[in-house]
């Protein structure tokens, strides 16, 4: 009698349990169907009115899969039309800061539905044999797009180039600019971190961080060596401002990019009149990278690659000490300009 009560049990369980993996299946396809189908707001206030052909955001984000096929060129010229997609050039570009964390924005920004990025960098303003191509060769490098979405390109070098700041101007003077900055003196070894390895990889000797840094003669900061003149920010944006007016820049907290993403994803969203779309859904940490991957749905997900987050040597701390001094009265200048006040030491 006890046997035939618990296979009864057991049958009963069984039934259940298939019971709730099917209702579960059944609803992660719902949900799937319904977030495919329901239509949301569209980019309010930056467009005006919406027109009849213009594409929903959620509508939008489905059909990155079809603007993948566009980018690797396995489409015609009729498809293009029929899908009424174009080459935009950039609404905005993140101009630098060189290891400041612009691939990471790059991609972070992309995760929203009304923003297609450019995969490469372009070196079309600070590169002369690029310019001299024209605006129509710097066009077709970008990506396709909806009309209502906004293109994003970043090549960092842009922002320690003197001529690109009047460049860019002639292309459009009203685009806006993204800046991505870190601790100076933590960029600047990063800098140098990357060309190290780049050496190494051919086998090639390199001079130690602190042989570059500072002068061996004077004893002082090396304002000759590029890793230092790159952090020193507002020398830079200084340059800039004879074309742009400062509220046309945004400048994106890149230390804080790494260990708490999502607000300065935000604080970028308003900048760009976009609606809120990126959530803490679409950021995970991943604690074997010790970085933010992205997730852009239930099925697709992506971290930046492996050379990102590269240890640093080791650096004589009164050197860290001489080269926080020194860019100390840079950075508080960088903080009256831009408005925006950063905890670096």
């Amino acid at each position: 009698m006890l046997f035939k009560q618990q296979a009864l049990l057991r049958q009963k369980l069984f039934v259940l349990g298939s019971l709730a993996i099917g209702s579960l299946l059944y609803l992660v396809a719902r949900v799937g169907s319904l977030d495919r189908l329901q239509p949301l707001c569209p980019i309010d206030g930056r467009f005006g009115p919406r027109s009849q052909d213009e594409i929903p955001l959620r509508a939008l984000q489905f059909k990155r899969g079809l603007l993948h096929e566009f980018r690797k060129g396995n489409v015609t010229k009729e498809q293009i039309r029929l899908h009424n997609l174009v080459q935009q050039l950039p609404k905005a570009i993140i101009i630098g800061v060189r290891k400041g964390g612009t691939r990471a924005l790059l991609e972070m920004l992309n995760l929203h539905p009304a923003v297609v990025k450019a995969s490469q960098e372009i070196h079309f303003f600070d590169n002369d044999e690029n310019y001299a191509k024209g605006i129509e060769w710097y066009r077709k490098k970008m990506p396709f797009s909806y009309p209502h979405q906004i293109t994003i390109e970043k090549s960092p070098a842009y922002f320690i180039t003197e001529e690109v700041p009047e460049r860019i101007y002639k292309m459009n003077s009203s685009i806006k600019l993204l800046i991505i900055v870190r601790e100076p003196t933590t960029r600047a070894i990063s800098d140098y971190t990357q060309v190290l390895e780049g050496k190494e990889r051919k086998n090639k000797t390199y001079y130690k961080f602190e042989k570059l840094a500072i002068d061996p003669n004077t004893c002082e900061v090396n304002t000759k060596y590029k890793a230092v003149r790159t952090s020193i920010y507002t020398k830079h944006l200084e340059r800039w401002l004879k074309y742009f007016p400062i509220e046309q820049f945004h400048i994106v907290d890149g230390d804080r990019l790494i260990t708490e993403p999502l607000p300065e994803l935000q604080l970028v969203e308003k900048f760009l009149n976009l609606p809120p779309r990126i959530s803490q859904y679409n950021l995970y940490f991943n604690a074997t990278r010790g970085f933010y991957c992205l997730r852009f749905n239930i099925v697709f997900n992506k971290c930046l690659a492996g050379s990102k987050g590269r240890i640093h040597p080791e650096v004589d701390t009164s050197v860290i000490t001489k080269l926080r001094k020194f860019f100390h009265p840079f950075n508080q200048k960088f903080y009256q300009i831009t408005g925006r006040t950063f905890n670096w030491p």
